[in-house]
């Protein structure tokens, strides 16, 4: 019996003050102002583990330990759960189409 998809991209809001990071600002060239700062990321959990271990710092990117402030599944529910290889695809697509309609967004 093949195993069962358990996949996941996710999708974290971060405070407006990531804005003031360097490196998340020349990542994000062609960011809206007033747009929502966001972080995408992709892992074998359920995303609301996933988010409560970056919080705790548990293999955590530093932007979404000091910075995350929420899930926002409407952003990502409707591709849950997949394969490995297309979360690994979809976190990319859909960091590029946030980009392209003005988000900023921070993947690892």
């Amino acid at each position: 019996m093949p195993r069962r998809h358990h996949h996941h991209v996710y999708v974290v809001e971060l405070a407006s003050d990531v804005w003031y990071e360097p490196r998340f600002r020349k990542a994000n060239p062609d960011y809206v102002r007033g747009k929502p700062c966001v972080y995408v990321g992709m892992t074998g959990l359920d995303p609301d583990l996933r988010f409560d271990r970056h919080k705790a710092g548990i293999q955590g990117n530093r932007f979404v330990t000091q910075y995350g402030l929420r899930l926002l599944p409407e952003l990502y529910a409707v591709y849950n759960p997949m394969p490995y290889a297309a979360a690994c695809e979809m976190e990319v697509e859909l960091g590029i189409a946030l980009r392209e309609a003005g988000y900023g967004v921070w993947q690892a």
